[in-house]
């Protein structure tokens, strides 16, 4: 699959002014009535992600449009059925989806409802002051906070059953401490260019390449967020729009990125600023995988590279032409990975 290429029409000059005037009005007032509209399908959304949220098991079951229109057919359709069959004896079917800085549940719509046609139980959450939960993300100062919802997914689990957990960007963290605290009740855990930080790393540390050392971003950030004033510590941090869809969506349809610019919401810095502890016994017996994404600007390949070098996980994949939101930019590819490492015994 080729990387997607936007064409912009070069502006015509008329000589009819007042008609472009006219045209012109017409086309902001439609604009502004789309970009409404998407608005509300965002919060929509959100909303109907966390309530899926809340549960052990999803309920979208209906194909949310795939982006391959070749030989009038899905180009996952001739293998559905042996998939679904093959996942037919999978012991541990259950697949926790958690987000990265910034995001929520939201964003994983089209992986939800691919993993449910064949068969599987996906479960996207909001971590704490993320996607429609309303902890203000101000006061989410330690991991531990930050992750709460996945722990307490992960604490009312049966005794007998565990789960896959996905973690995008900065989510890893959350995969690791989760690795560290919960071993038992983690089947794999798969690295989405992902923080896949050793122990004593912070998460922050995987992006010093792109955004400087710790440090010197907690003085002279111009995106941090002071939610106790000037005088104290930064709170957290989001990124002007511009520079967002540079650094996350350079390959993500256009609808996707207008989702995420209504819904993306600020990061707490205290988690991703916070020193892992992680034991061999634990996190080093846990199962890890990594998928790399080979045209991220995030988080560029080159680091991407240099995590597994350090911290080897059991299996590596890579997605060309994806960007930093492969669940928008290469969903199917995304899939595949996903199913095929389910089905590793």
């Amino acid at each position: 699959m080729g990387n997607i290429i936007y064409r912009r029409k070069k502006d015509s000059k008329e000589n009819n002014g007042s008609r472009s005037r006219r045209i012109g009005g017409r086309s902001q007032r439609k604009m502004a009535a789309e970009e409404e509209l998407l608005h509300r399908q965002a919060l929509s959304m959100a909303l109907h992600q966390h309530q899926l949220s809340q549960r052990f098991d999803g309920s979208m079951s209906r194909r949310i449009g795939s982006n391959s229109s070749r030989r009038h057919t899905d180009p996952l359709a001739n293998n559905e059925k042996k998939v679904v069959e093959s996942l037919e004896n999978i012991k541990f079917r259950r697949i926790v989806l958690i987000h990265g800085e910034g995001f929520g549940a939201w964003c994983w719509y089209k992986t939800i409802a691919q993993l449910e046609e064949v068969g599987l139980l996906p479960t996207a959450m909001d971590l704490t002051g993320s996607g429609i939960d309303l902890t203000d993300t101000n006061t989410v100062t330690t991991l531990a906070e930050y992750s709460k919802p996945l722990i307490q997914y992960l604490e009312a689990l049966p005794e007998d059953e565990k789960v896959i957990l996905v973690g995008h960007s900065s989510g890893g963290a959350c995969l690791s401490y989760a690795l560290e605290n919960f071993p038992e009740k983690i089947s794999k855990a798969i690295f989405l260019c992902a923080t896949m930080v050793s122990n004593g790393q912070r998460p922050f540390d995987v992006f010093a390449e792109e955004l400087g050392s710790a440090e010197r971003f907690m003085q002279e950030s111009e995106f941090l967020i002071y939610g106790n004033g000037k005088d104290e510590p930064p709170t957290g941090f989001m990124f002007e729009k511009q520079l967002m869809k540079g650094l996350y969506f350079n390959q993500s349809p256009t609808k996707d990125v207008a989702l995420a610019m209504f819904t993306m919401r600020p990061t707490p810095l205290g988690p991703i600023m916070e020193k892992l502890s992680l034991s061999p016994e634990k996190y080093g017996s846990g199962r890890r995988f990594y998928i790399q994404t080979l045209d991220d600007r995030a988080l560029s390949p080159d680091v991407q590279e240099k995590l597994v070098r350090e911290n080897p996980p059991e299996g590596v994949y890579k997605i060309k032409g994806s960007d930093h939101c492969p669940f928008f930019s290469k969903h199917q590819s995304l899939h595949k990975i996903l199913v095929e490492i389910v089905q590793i015994p």
